[in-house]
């Protein structure tokens, strides 16, 4: 583990737009990348001294806007921008960079996960993916009440869904269900909750978070790291309770509160495993005066090691 009362050291990043909706139920997530460059992501993390490229937006299909066809919405336009996701993100890995998608609508995670998922595999390293989320996202053609595919990139990538997505990664499944911690749960479909059951995926819902506090949940959910271990975190907007980030269009009651979401980016940033980031679903037609967008931007802060003071280890007495 890195020592947390460090600086944290330099690291190069890259942001990546995908400006696109076409997985989500309603517009208005495409112009999520832009909300979060007029709120100054960029900058903010340059001056925690970081060294940071915008590579600009990818350049992907639009939202036809149709019903869902044999229980998908938009699966063509869906695989298009997953593809361009995919191919930007593990371009940025093998340059030695950190990648940051700007979404865009979760579904854009399989993409983005599935490049890391490649990645990993090619250099021997172990991943662990974070999902930040109010959704478990793990619902499949014959399960989704919609047909819309933010709601299906879990099991996409750990193999339940249409092979052009599964397959991304060069291998299938992406992912291992043992590879993945979601936090923040707290709206999960019928049929979704037995195929989460039966996967064995690790999930803190916002019961576990009100029981043990999101200390624990965090300690919990990053036990076990090792030095060369990959962290992705899939940080959808809608993780956080919608009285302070209304900008999502599938916004849960009950959501952590800001001081909560402060602790668990910082307990991410201590980690040092940090490898690449989604932010998805913000959706700036919702929002009040991009209230939402400049929230996302301090909690990415404090991914990346923004700290209030200089930590010191707290004596705890047994």
């Amino acid at each position: 583990m890195l020592d947390p009362h460090a600086s944290p050291p330099a690291r190069p990043l890259t942001l990546i737009g995908a400006p696109t909706d076409v997985g989500a139920g309603s517009r208005g997530a495409s112009m999520g990348p832009e909300a979060l460059r007029v709120a100054g992501l960029a900058a903010a993390l340059q001056a925690l001294g970081h060294h940071v490229e915008d590579a600009g937006n990818l350049n992907g299909p639009p939202n036809p806007g149709l019903p869902a066809q044999q229980g998908y919405r938009h699966l063509d336009e869906v695989v298009a921008w997953n593809v361009l996701a995919h191919d930007a993100v593990y371009t940025e890995l093998q340059r030695g960079r950190l990648p940051i998608l700007l979404g865009g609508d979760h579904c854009l995670g399989t993409g983005s996960i599935s490049a890391v998922a490649r990645y990993c595999q090619g250099a021997g390293k172990p991943l662990r993916v974070l999902w930040l989320d109010a959704h478990a996202d793990f619902n499949t053609q014959d399960l989704t009440p919609s047909g819309n595919l933010h709601g299906m990139p879990v099991a996409c990538l750990c193999g339940h869904g249409p092979q052009a997505l599964t397959s991304l990664a060069g291998h299938v499944p992406a992912l291992q269900p043992a590879w993945i911690r979601q936090v923040g749960i707290r709206s999960v479909d019928e049929g979704e909750k037995r195929l989460i059951d039966a996967a064995g995926i690790g999930i803190y819902d916002m019961r576990s978070i009100d029981e043990i506090g999101m200390r624990a949940v965090m300690e919990e959910a990053l036990a076990g790291l090792t030095p060369d271990t990959h962290l992705h975190v899939s940080f959808d907007v809608d993780f956080l309770d919608p009285e302070i980030a209304p900008a999502v269009a599938t916004s849960i009651p009950g959501g952590p509160t800001y001081r909560e979401a402060q602790l668990c980016m910082e307990m991410i940033a201590d980690t040092g495993r940090l490898g690449s980031l989604d932010i998805v679903e913000l959706n700036p037609a919702l929002d009040v005066r991009n209230k939402t967008a400049v929230l996302a931007t301090d909690l990415v802060q404090s991914l990346f090691g923004k700290s209030t003071l200089i930590r010191r280890p707290i004596r705890r007495h047994p």
